[in-house]
């Protein structure tokens, strides 16, 4: 199943109202850091732009940085927070109802 992408320069978060069928989604999130995050998505502030992750694990820069690598981490957080303008690019990998038997 190929995941779905949203790209943060083509849909600003204040449009994220679309989004909220995705709340408990199995999320990737790169940040401008280049540092890929994986999570589900609990909750979009289109007021403050934020997205909140929880479940995440930081799988840092991988290959996509050679000048500063972020190695990843074994470390579950219970929430991370990400202001929209840090987020690079967002993909959707597996909805609540493709998770369901």
């Amino acid at each position: 199943r190929q995941a779905s992408r949203v790209n943060r320069k083509q849909v600003p978060l204040r449009e994220a109202e679309m989004a909220v069928p995705f709340i408990g989604s199995r999320i990737i999130l790169i940040s401008k850091s280049d540092i890929r995050y994986e999570g589900t998505l609990y909750a979009i502030d289109t007021v403050q732009a934020t997205v909140a992750l929880n479940n995440v694990r930081s799988y840092g820069t991988e290959d996509r940085r050679a000048d500063n690598v972020i190695p990843p981490s074994d470390a579950v957080y219970k929430y991370i927070i990400f202001r929209g303008s840090d987020i690079k690019d967002l993909q959707v990998c597996e909805t609540p109802a493709d998770a369901a038997p």
